[in-house]
C-alpha cells in the first residue's frame, strides 16, 4: 500500500516527460490542424507560433521530473497543477466538452487527485489550514 503513490507518481510523471518531449523534438507526427476558423484553431494559433507552447512543454518536463521522483513531488504537483486545469478548461470551454472525458485526461486528472489526495498535509499550509510555525 505504501507504494501506490510511487507508482502513481511515476506514471504521471513519465505521461507529462513523454508529452513533453515528443513535441518538443518532434518525435512524433504532428496531429492535422484543427478546421480554419474554429476556436481550436484560433487558440492554437496564438499559442504555437509565440513560442508559449514551447514554454508549456518544457514546464511539463521538468514537472513530470519532479512529479516521479518522491522527495519533490508536491512541487512537481504545483507545476503541473495549471497545466492540468488548462488542459480541462480547453477541453470545456474551447472544444465544447469534446474530449473532455477521455481515458487519458481521466487517468492524468485521477493520478493528480490521488497525489494531491496522499500529499494533502503538506499542502495545508498553501491553505491555511495548517498549524501555525
Amino acid at each position: 500500500m505504501k507504494y501506490i503513490p510511487h507508482v502513481a507518481g511515476g506514471l504521471l510523471g513519465a505521461l507529462f516527460i513523454m508529452a513533453g518531449v515528443m513535441v518538443l523534438f518532434n518525435l512524433a507526427p504532428t496531429p492535422p490542424p484543427p478546421p480554419e476558423g474554429t476556436p481550436p484553431a484560433l487558440f492554437m494559433g496564438a499559442f504555437a507560433p509565440t513560442g508559449y507552447l514551447t514554454f508549456v512543454k518544457v514546464l511539463e518536463v521538468i514537472g513530470g521530473v519532479l512529479v516521479a521522483i518522491p522527495f519533490t513531488r508536491n512541487i512537481g504537483l504545483l507545476v503541473l497543477g495549471p497545466i492540468i486545469v488548462n488542459i480541462l478548461a480547453f477541453h470545456a470551454f474551447i472544444t465544447k466538452g469534446e474530449g473532455l472525458f477521455s481515458p487519458m485526461i481521466l487517468v492524468i486528472v485521477a493520478l493528480a487527485l490521488y497525489l494531491l489526495w496522499v500529499g494533502r498535509k503538506a499542502f495545508a499550509g498553501l491553505l491555511g489550514t495548517g498549524r501555525p510555525a
